[in-house]
């Protein structure tokens, strides 16, 4: 069965515990570098990262957009929305159908 979880700081990741999803509270870029793989090996099919977590392993992430699994999403954390998820959205959207029909 397959899992979903959410890396970031601990207060953007706690209240995803109730909603069932497994927690990572984790800022460090090397633990989170570390951790990606790990997940992705564990039957993880979706990590949610927060964009501020996400900022130092962009060439991880990158490693995973052309596999199945797992989807790596990025979300605003507590902090606020940098608009780093939104575009990657885009152009996730404009590589899976042609275009960017989210304009």
């Amino acid at each position: 069965m397959y899992k979903a979880a959410v890396i970031g700081s601990k207060e953007s990741v706690s209240g995803f515990a109730a909603l069932g999803l497994s927690v990572f509270p984790e800022t460090e870029r090397d633990k989170i570098a570390r951790l990606i793989p790990e997940l992705a090996k564990k039957d993880f099919a979706v990590i949610f990262i927060t964009e501020a977590a996400a900022s130092g392993v962009g060439d991880i992430i990158d490693k995973y957009r052309s596999c199945k699994l797992p989807a790596i999403i990025m979300i605003p954390g507590i902090t606020g929305n940098t608009g780093d998820g939104m575009k990657n959205l885009h152009v996730s959207v404009e590589k899976a159908v042609g275009t960017d029909i989210l304009k």
